[in-house]
């Protein structure tokens, strides 16, 4: 997919320091053992991470720690012989799903050669993910294509643990020349919120985050094995966490605990069901 506001496409990356866009296997498992050894909970998130033929072996390698897993994926090769390769190591799955409506999504670049996933096959998706004993999320980029939308039937049909409203974020040198025409008005962000806020009273956690939510609030990798954080509008890398080690490598990056707190990202995010 090539979804026109993402917020993490590394072209820089590609151009710079690892122009096959991802690690070797083998310094990609030491990674994430020494991540999983200092972090509570592992998400591999892309891009789209089912792409990577080795992600099965980095799930286990968390797992394996005692981290909690997380995978974040556009759900297009999700199926059941593929999530049978993570039993008993992925704790949760997040799909990326920004609308019910297929046209909605071509529109943002959430498709494959130009075909959205339909509404009923997301349905089928997040069943598979729920029948596997895996905890469910759904995280959808708020823009100005979606944000008059109405979701909450399609959110009662899917009801995943968690929804996460991410308002668009734009990122210099990730997605500007792109995502201008996406961006979306406080008032459309907040009316996108309340419009669905009664999902939270039928079991649906609603996570808000605007942009000051998301600015030094996660802890990120990037695919060359580099923490960066968004906190000051682009992309701020340490050196190789692998070449500098851990602790020096996060010293050289932001990130603010407080506004980690104030996002909800300190929740139960405990194993699988």
């Amino acid at each position: 997919m090539r979804c026109r506001f993402c917020f993490a496409t590394f072209q820089d990356v590609r151009q710079t320091v690892l122009p096959k866009g991802h690690l070797p296997r083998e310094e990609a498992l030491q990674l994430v053992k020494l991540l999983a050894a200092r972090f509570q909970k592992l998400t591999f998130a892309g891009g789209e991470p089912l792409l990577c033929p080795w992600l099965p072996e980095l799930v286990r390698a968390a797992k394996g720690q005692g981290a909690t897993t997380m995978l974040v994926t556009n759900g297009s090769r999700l199926t059941h012989e593929r999530l049978s390769l993570f039993e008993g190591a992925l704790d949760w799955v997040t799909l990326s799903i920004d609308s019910p409506f297929p046209e909605t999504h071509v529109a943002l670049g959430r498709a494959v050669q130009g075909k959205a996933i339909d509404a009923g096959d997301y349905l089928n998706i997040a069943n598979l993910i729920r029948d596997a004993g895996i905890r469910f999320k759904v995280n959808t980029v708020v823009t100005s294509l979606n944000a008059h939308e109405d979701q909450t039937e399609f959110l009662r049909r899917l009801m995943p643990e968690r929804w996460k409203l991410l308002r668009v974020l734009p990122v210099d040198g990730q997605n500007s020349g792109k995502v201008e025409p996406l961006l979306c008005s406080d008032e459309a962000f907040l009316g996108f919120v309340a419009r669905h806020q009664c999902l939270a009273t039928e079991g649906v956690t609603l996570v808000p985050e605007d942009n000051e939510d998301m600015r030094g609030s996660y802890a990120m990798v990037d695919p060359a094995g580099r923490f960066f954080d968004n906190a000051e509008g682009r992309h701020r890398y340490s050196e190789p966490i692998l070449h500098r080690g851990i602790d020096a490598a996060w010293s050289q990056v932001h990130f603010s605990m407080p506004r980690f707190e104030r996002r909800g990202g300190n929740y139960d995010f405990g194993g699988a069901r």
